[in-house]
């Protein structure tokens, strides 16, 4: 099996996190991976923002917990770092794209041994004022939805298998 083949089918959701801090290197990394992911017309019009103050990450997971009605312990898993993909709102790929993006960012995390997790409650809050104040303060554009995000950080233990659905290939020919 090839390499990617392998992490493709290795990668898995990490919703616990080790307090160890991802090394600068291993971040560019996935950071470039996300960087190379295809767009829609090769417009590339995705915004990657990053946090790695745990307050700054503290206080945007308290903030959409309380937009969305969550329990005050919501942290997003409480990552090392946490990943906004935003993207043009007038831009028909923008979602896809930032999907794109996070996928390379998963895969190349994965490779690194550093745990992630997709979070997505973002998509439809951005323009919650309280969201919005926060993204602002972040440099996420006010043009920008925030279609998803990454929770990363280093596995607090193994991951449970997810179950896969064999039964969703049809051909057609």
């Amino acid at each position: 099996m090839s390499e990617v083949m392998n992490n493709i089918k290795t990668r898995r959701s990490c919703r616990a996190f080790t307090d160890r801090e991802i090394r600068k290197e291993e971040l560019d990394q996935i950071l470039e991976a996300g960087i190379y992911a295809p767009s829609g017309m090769n417009r590339q019009s995705w915004q990657f923002t990053v946090l790695r103050k745990r307050e700054n990450i503290q206080k945007l997971a308290g903030t959409v917990a309380e937009v969305l009605g969550r329990g005050a312990d919501y942290n997003f898993y409480d990552p090392k770092v946490f990943v906004l993909v935003s993207n043009d709102r007038q831009n028909p790929n923008g979602a896809a794209d930032v999907a794109c993006a996070l996928e390379n960012m998963f895969l190349a995390a994965e490779d690194l041994g550093v745990g992630s997790c997709w979070i997505n409650q973002l998509k439809g809050i951005c323009d919650e004022p309280k969201i919005r104040e926060l993204l602002n303060n972040y440099g996420i554009p006010a043009e920008h939805v925030v279609w998803g995000c990454a929770s990363l950080g280093y596995p607090a233990g193994p991951a449970k298998d997810p179950v896969k659905n064999a039964d969703v290939i049809r051909f057609a020919d």
